[in-house]
């Protein structure tokens, strides 16, 4: 069911029904499989807005109709862009916020987005501009998200997620976990099966494989050469055949008991090691 919305621009409905087509179209995104995926699904306002600044194409966005209420200038303002560039807007009831929603405590907008994954190709050839981190078997979505957040931030060129099991580095939680580091980064998902380490080699990279202990001192190894580094998931770490595939085993020194660090932390050190050395140059 649709009627004019309580807010200040005028032009924007309301949605009041969970059985509305827009509805089911968030519904839909939540449950299609990645692999055959073509929208992805953005929930919080501030990721829909890191969206736009990346010139991510929106095509439907949902607001909670008792927010603009309240007064709510920042998604006045989603509302007024969406307007402006011609995307499909509604405000929704609670309970049709919730339906769309993937959260218990729904958020305030939540959108759908139509975005281009880049090839692993695409990705292995920017490894001249800076490191490739390549997640293997993280299965955490948030976890995964934050690996791709700390890579944006340390100046990686890209992120390669692979390995059995991993999570999906554009399902809802990872987009959450990355806070539109995703949009700004190329991320591929390289999938179950794929051989990644020859084809980075193939594409001029030195492959590295992180593991906790026993490696060599990343302070002992030259990063400043295209690279490609495996991190692996939590508690099995690095898979044995991509371990051995690995033309280096690199460790990162720890003081006292430690026994190893959670795999977005040791992503961050890292790609900041790998940045450190090549400003050095």
């Amino acid at each position: 069911m649709l009627g004019p919305a309580p807010r200040s621009a005028d032009s924007v409905e309301t949605v009041t029904s969970r059985r509305n087509p827009l509805v089911a179209r968030f519904r839909s995104a939540l449950r299609t499989n990645r692999r055959s995926r073509t929208h992805l699904l953005l929930d919080g306002r501030r990721l829909i807005a890191d969206a736009r600044r990346a010139g991510v194409r929106l095509e439907s966005v949902l607001v909670a109709a008792s927010a603009l209420r309240r007064g709510a200038p920042a998604l006045d303002a989603l509302v007024a862009d969406c307007e402006a560039n011609r995307i499909d807007v509604a405000a929704g009831s609670d309970p049709v916020l919730a339906a769309a929603s993937p959260l218990r405590s729904p958020s305030t907008a939540v959108a759908l987005a139509c975005h281009r994954a880049p090839s692993v190709e695409e990705v292995l050839a920017r490894a001249a501009h800076g490191c490739l981190i390549a997640p293997a078997g993280v299965q955490d979505p948030g976890n995964l998200g934050a690996i791709v957040r700390a890579a944006d931030a340390a100046g990686a060129g890209g992120v390669v997620v692979t390995g059995a099991a991993a999570a999906d580095p554009f399902g809802w939680k990872a987009l959450r976990g990355a806070m539109g580091s995703t949009f700004r980064l190329p991320v591929a998902d390289a999938g179950e099966g794929s051989d990644l380490p020859e084809q980075a080699r193939r594409a001029g990279c030195e492959v590295l494989a992180a593991v906790p202990r026993n490696g060599r001192s990343m302070y002992d190894l030259d990063l400043t050469r295209p690279a490609l580094i495996l991190i692996g998931g939590e508690g099995a770490g690095i898979e044995s055949p991509v371990h051995r595939s690995a033309d280096a085993v690199v460790s990162i020194p720890m003081a006292g008991g430690v026994e190893s660090l959670n795999a977005a932390v040791a992503a961050a050190v890292l790609a900041y090691e790998v940045r450190r050395q090549r400003m050095a140059v």
